[in-house]
């Protein structure tokens, strides 16, 4: 009876021995490794959504200094996911990397805790909104200490974006029906957890931060890591773990990729058969990965052309350089990769939207009526929490009623596909920025009907509830909820063993890009219409009533429906990598 309930995938406990379903990983495991994010979240996203306050307030870096030292943060943290996800796959392993990258974040918060607390580590008190003030901006060894401090945050918070899920869908045999079924789950409650987190961390710590002090902040941000990193460890002895291939998988694709361009005036044989590849006996000696060959990306198969081998001085064939002669899998892993490209092009535009929501809906907010009751307004800061309730109410509405209900339809594991469910996000977002176009249209009208067109905002708000903007927040928490993690789960079953941290970053570096992307639109689109506008440019100017924000919006929407189109193309075309077993993407091919 024990013996079926072995793994099949060559798992491992914390002591090396095979784990065993009964007693390692499953639904009850990956409960601890979702409370270690959920914990983590709840100790930096308010740091993300107010640290632009700390620079300028208390460090008295000027305004677009300070954001611009917020972007770079987060820039760094998104770009270091990729390589700690390198070492996870390649050295360390994905349990080990989580815990490392906890400690050193956690030392990065205890630094900025103690930095905020003693006076000596800091600019003297000044309000940097008087207008005749003098503040005096943080230099010296105060400023490296706090750059050391904010770095070593931005490479502990990496190796949680990298390792983390990953090790959590590790819980799970692919190669299970139930199990397949499960993974779709815990990744649906992935971004439960980050949700509840962040609206958590939005709230109370964000009122901790401007109540209590900066000291109070990030100390009870450290405490909550702490609590994060001993629930991670306390699930040690039940974890499933990926056994590290001490070989970089990465080098082994681009190994196809220089192979095929030095081989490419060699002749395709007409039997795949005759590419090079090692034989089933030895493969399964070595537990190596095996994929059949496909016909797309023929070119690639060049790399797998077995030519003349050279003998040496010793009269004995000198093996081939790995630089020119790859395995049959090699090449297949390295037409994985090349074929989710496309996807992860289409989907940067999903976080160019999201950018809009995080500062310029911020912005419409600020200008709005923010009062929950007569005496209570909700804080600038807090604002974001609106899409997260509408997420921690959806998701589990999703995973527990529309998941079944379409898996008896479908029959498929996830109730739809992994593309389905982007494509289903793409769309959505593209709703989300018409509505956003609607309501500033609204908002605009009673600022011009009050004759409130150079209201402050906060100080004057407009006639009209900020819960308005629920509704391009309500299309775009639902977008996040399908496009998100879709592509977790896309890459996480799509990649080759070798780099599962890596494919997860796929989703950070998309995030990062939309971001980036995010900066250059607004730019282009201020100088593309200077000349056509009193202010300057669209979004020119800080008064948000007199710009043209909202035939900004419509532009988006746009641009995210023509990116939507050519997505229903690449999704077509698409086939999904093969598997030898019941598994989440098994027998896909299209979108469709």
């Amino acid at each position: 009876m024990q013996e079926k309930l072995e793994l099949s995938d060559g798992k491992l406990d914390w002591k090396g021995r095979q784990a065993t379903k009964y007693k390692h990983g499953g639904m009850k495991t990956s409960f601890l490794i979702l409370g270690t994010f959920c914990f983590e979240q709840m100790a930096t996203v308010a740091l993300a959504v107010n640290l632009v306050t700390y620079f300028n307030g208390v460090m008295h870096f000027e305004i677009a200094d300070a954001a611009n030292q917020l972007t770079n943060l987060m820039g760094a943290s998104y770009i270091l996911s990729i390589l700690v996800a390198f070492f996870a796959d390649t050295y360390i392993g994905r349990w080990k990397a989580v815990m490392i990258s906890g400690c050193i974040e956690f030392m990065g918060l205890v630094l900025l805790a103690i930095q905020a607390h003693f006076p000596k580590l800091k600019p003297p008190l000044c309000n940097v909104f008087e207008q005749n003030s003098h503040c005096e901006k943080i230099g010296g060894s105060n400023a490296l200490l706090l750059f050391v401090a904010l770095y070593l945050l931005a490479l502990g918070t990496s190796g949680f974006k990298a390792a983390l899920p990953s090790h959590g869908a590790d819980q799970f045999d692919e190669k299970d029906p139930k199990e397949a079924r499960q993974m779709s789950s815990f990744f649906n409650f992935l971004l439960l957890s980050v949700c509840i987190g962040a609206a958590i961390s939005i709230t109370l710590l964000v009122w901790v931060q401007d109540k209590r002090g900066w000291d109070w902040g990030f100390g009870i941000s450290a405490l909550v890591l702490f609590l994060a990193l001993v629930l991670f460890f306390a699930g040690l002895p039940m974890y499933r773990i990926q056994v590290v291939q001490g070989s970089s998988a990465i080098t082994e694709i681009i190994q196809v990729y220089v192979a095929a361009i030095l081989n490419r005036k060699l002749q395709l044989p007409e039997d795949s058969s005759e590419l090079h590849e090692i034989d089933n006996d030895k493969e399964a000696a070595l537990e190596a990965e095996f994929q059949p060959h496909t016909d797309t990306f023929r070119f690639l198969d060049k790399a797998a052309i077995i030519q003349t081998t050279s003998t040496g001085k010793d009269g004995r064939a000198e093996a081939p350089s790995p630089w020119k002669l790859c395995r049959v899998t090699q090449v297949e892993n390295s037409k994985t990769i090349l074929g989710m490209l496309p996807v992860f092009c289409c989907t940067i535009i999903m976080t160019l939207c999201l950018a809009q929501l995080q500062t310029f809906s911020i912005q419409q907010g600020l200008s709005m009526d923010t009062g929950i009751t007569k005496s209570f307004d909700i804080p600038p800061a807090s604002l974001p929490i609106i899409p997260f309730i509408f997420m921690i109410v959806l998701i589990p509405l999703y995973d527990r009623i529309f998941v079944p209900f379409a898996r008896k339809i479908t029959g498929h594991p996830t109730g739809i596909t992994h593309l389905q469910r982007i494509g289903v996000g793409l769309i959505l977002s593209s709703l989300s920025m018409a509505a956003a176009a609607i309501m500033e249209g609204k908002r605009k009208k009673v600022a011009r009907d009050h004759n409130m067109l150079d209201a402050i905002p906060v100080m004057q708000p407009l006639p009209i509830s900020t819960f308005w903007l629920s509704i391009q927040y309500l299309i775009f928490g639902i977008a996040d909820m399908f496009t998100y993690v879709g592509l977790l789960e896309f890459f996480y079953s799509q990649a080759p063993k070798g780099i599962k941290s890596i494919s997860t970053c796929f989703l950070w570096s998309s995030m990062a890009l939309g971001y980036f992307f995010s900066t250059m639109l607004v730019k282009i689109v201020n100088i593309a219409t200077e000349g056509s506008t009193n202010s300057g440019g669209w979004l020119a100017g800080n008064n948000i009533n007199r710009n043209h924000l909202n035939l900004f919006y419509w532009l988006l929407s746009a641009l995210s429906l023509i990116n939507f189109c050519s997505y229903l193309i690449v999704a077509k075309r698409y086939k999904y990598r093969p598997q030898n077993s019941a598994h989440v993407g098994s027998g896909e091919n299209s979108e469709g």
